[in-house]
């Protein structure tokens, strides 16, 4: 059994009570001007207000249903045109037809007039003007209604294709961003199995660790920000592994005490690029991470001096897509949620790097 949205509640909800004000207005207030004393209004008089109302119904949805999307929104537009001042005289020789079909202008003249004899083929010229009027308004409501739905749809359309849109080329981002990780990660083992074969063994075993968190929680919109956390500190300690004792760490991280969720990945970029820049084999180098984490918002910093890369190796040869997909996942996950602030501060010879999210 087909189930009916919200929306297509409120819609029906709309229609209805449009539809029950237009029969109050016509079968209802109307009549009650005419009464007079206590007689009663003809049956004819009640037969032509149902059948009115039932040609307005007929004409709307026909209107909505069928000539606007056949010929309006296909840019016939003197064809439509044509259809509805069809539709003007269709409707009211329909009118007169039915009249004399139940003998309504008869009745009608014998309940007003009773002493007066009856003229046949006269005509009540401002009541036909005004049933003629309800048929236009009832066909230009149904024409907007057509047109806002039409304008729903599409907007429905674009929205949809935007997030499909999103999602595809935040799939691709995230793609890139685990190979370029991954190949990081492995350079590091590689030169520290030339110094120490068990803290190389220990760096696999985080390394299979992060992998692991990679290859699962990567896969998905958001994760726990006490996972992304943890893998920070995993990444940190895998780093601090090849680290000699002329880089000094200055690391605060603060624990997620809620279930806050964030992008998974998003932060590791940024803490590559110290690792990447900030470390020397020559002199002494500082590198400075914080994250802070105030109710539901994530406050990120870096600060690294800076120090050319060496040309030969891998590093030097990657593209630097990370920081670049990261600005763009950024973009498209917290669109007015972060600010983010990065660049050389010539005065300390230091990059920096301020990120603030709201997860909220």
């Amino acid at each position: 059994m087909a189930t009916i949205t919200p929306n297509k509640n409120i819609s029906f909800v709309v229609h209805l009570l449009g539809w029950l004000m237009l029969c109050i207005l016509l079968v209802l207030l109307s009549p009650l001007s005419w009464r007079m004393g206590e007689a009663e209004l003809p049956v004819a008089f009640w037969y032509k207000q149902i059948f009115l109302v039932g040609l307005l119904v007929a004409a709307f949805y026909t209107n909505v249903t069928f000539f606007v999307p056949r010929f309006l929104l296909k840019g016939k537009n003197y064809l439509y045109l044509a259809i509805v001042i069809g539709g003007v005289v269709l409707f009211y020789f329909s009118i007169v037809y039915f009249e004399q079909l139940i003998q309504y202008p008869r009745r009608m003249h014998e309940f007003f007039n009773p002493d007066r004899p009856f003229k046949p083929g006269r005509r009540w010229i401002q009541g036909d003007a005004f049933q003629v009027l309800l048929y236009i308004v009832s066909v230009g409501l149904s024409t907007s209604v057509a047109l806002v739905q039409k304008w729903q749809r599409d907007e429905a359309n674009r929205q949809e294709l935007e997030k499909q849109n999103i999602n595809t080329e935040l799939s691709y981002l995230k793609a890139q961003i685990n190979p370029h990780f991954f190949f990081n990660t492995l350079n590091n083992i590689y030169s520290l199995t030339n110094l120490d074969i068990k803290k190389a063994q220990e760096a696999l075993l985080k390394l299979s660790r992060m992998m692991r968190y990679v290859l699962y929680e990567n896969q998905h919109e958001s994760t726990l920000l006490s996972k992304e956390v943890d893998f920070i500190r995993d990444y940190i300690e895998l780093m601090k592994m090849r680290l000699t004792d002329k880089v000094k760490l200055e690391i605060h991280l603060d624990d997620s005490k809620d279930n806050q969720v964030i992008a998974p990945m998003l932060i590791l970029p940024f803490l590559e690029n110290c690792f990447k820049h900030g470390i020397s084999s020559q002199k002494e180098s500082h590198i400075y991470i914080k994250l802070e984490i105030m109710g539901d918002t994530v406050f990120f910093e870096t600060r690294n001096q800076i120090f050319p890369v060496n040309l030969d190796s891998p590093e030097a040869r990657e593209s630097g897509i990370g920081l670049a997909n990261t600005q763009r996942r950024l973009s498209l996950l917290y669109p007015k949620k972060h600010k983010l602030k990065f660049g050389k501060d010539e005065g300390k010879e230091e990059y920096y790097v301020n990120l603030t999210i709201n997860l909220s």
